[in-house]
């Protein structure tokens, strides 16, 4: 049995990308919500952006999430 190294290794290689911007863009959306908070503590009217950033980066990570189900299920193929 051989192993194809050059495979695996383009495997972790964007497994690890893919995980590091999902975690980056999950953190956006928080941002977004922190944003979001502080408008109301300071009662600006700035909340429709922080809402909009936050769903923006969550509906992201759901169709990263949703796409990486779809590869490894085989019944959706």
């Amino acid at each position: 049995m051989k192993l194809d190294w050059t495979a695996l290794g383009q495997v972790a290689a964007v497994s690890l990308g893919v995980t590091v911007a999902v975690v980056v863009v999950f953190a956006f959306g928080v941002l977004g919500l922190a944003r979001v908070e502080g408008a109301r503590e300071n009662e600006e009217g700035t909340q429709a952006l922080g809402f909009t950033q936050a769903g923006l980066c969550f509906l992201a990570c759901a169709a990263v999430v949703a796409y990486g189900i779809y590869l490894i299920v085989p019944q959706f193929h």
